[in-house]
């Protein structure tokens, strides 16, 4: 059709990442540091309040690594620390176009990174479907939890964060089925790790990571 502006889709942000701007994966290949995270925050447009919760599940998953190294775990703490800040790097285009942001966020951060430990935060952080094992993964299942203890950009408890839950989403059955559903596997983590760590997570405030904040 004349005059008709054929626009490129939100995916194609990851072929036209600038890269001096954005360095390669090789620049760290462990993990990257919480200034590249804000840049692809950047580059795919992430809202506001997505970047608000985003630092409290960081700052949460940082506390929890940092305990954990503490206690004798092998825990690169800026991997975790990363994979909270890009969780939920897709939701912006979700909220906006649809599909599942757990998915195309796991699938955006491996093509981006090239780091599959980092991506498996991002795409299983809302349901882990198999055992609950925190020794053997460690990272996905800590950015679950992080992500269950905030409320906007609050920590809060696992009560407080599915009250809410129920009252915006419950609308269904079938809805607070799963949300019944992820109620219980938060608790099974919470037990877990808490166990693991020798500390009582339920109540903890989470005051102590260290993240480095966005100017």
């Amino acid at each position: 059709m004349v005059g008709h502006v054929v626009q490129d889709p939100p995916w194609l942000l990851l072929a036209k990442l600038d890269p001096p701007s954005l360095p390669s994966n090789a620049d760290f290949p462990d993990a990257p540091p919480d200034t590249y995270c804000f840049e692809l925050w950047d580059r795919f447009d992430m809202l506001p309040h997505i970047r608000a919760h985003s630092l409290a599940v960081g700052r949460v998953a940082t506390t929890l690594a940092l305990n954990a190294k503490d206690a004798g775990l092998n825990v690169d703490i800026q991997l975790v620390r990363a994979s909270g800040l890009l969780h939920d790097i897709a939701k912006t285009y979700t909220i906006r176009h649809g599909g599942n942001h757990c998915q195309l966020g796991g699938a955006w951060t491996e093509e981006i990174t090239g780091n599959p430990r980092l991506a498996m935060g991002v795409a299983h952080h809302v349901h882990w479907p198999w055992p609950i094992d925190f020794r053997t993964f460690f990272l996905p299942l800590t950015i679950i939890y992080s992500d269950k203890r905030v409320r906007h950009d609050t920590v809060v408890t696992l009560d407080e964060r599915f009250e809410d839950l129920y009252s915006r989403y419950g609308v269904t059955p079938l809805a607070r089925e799963r949300i019944t559903e992820s109620r219980r596997q938060g608790d099974v983590l919470e037990n877990a790790l808490s166990h693991l760590l020798g500390m009582d997570l339920h109540e903890y405030s989470f005051d102590s990571g260290r993240l480095v904040e966005r100017a």
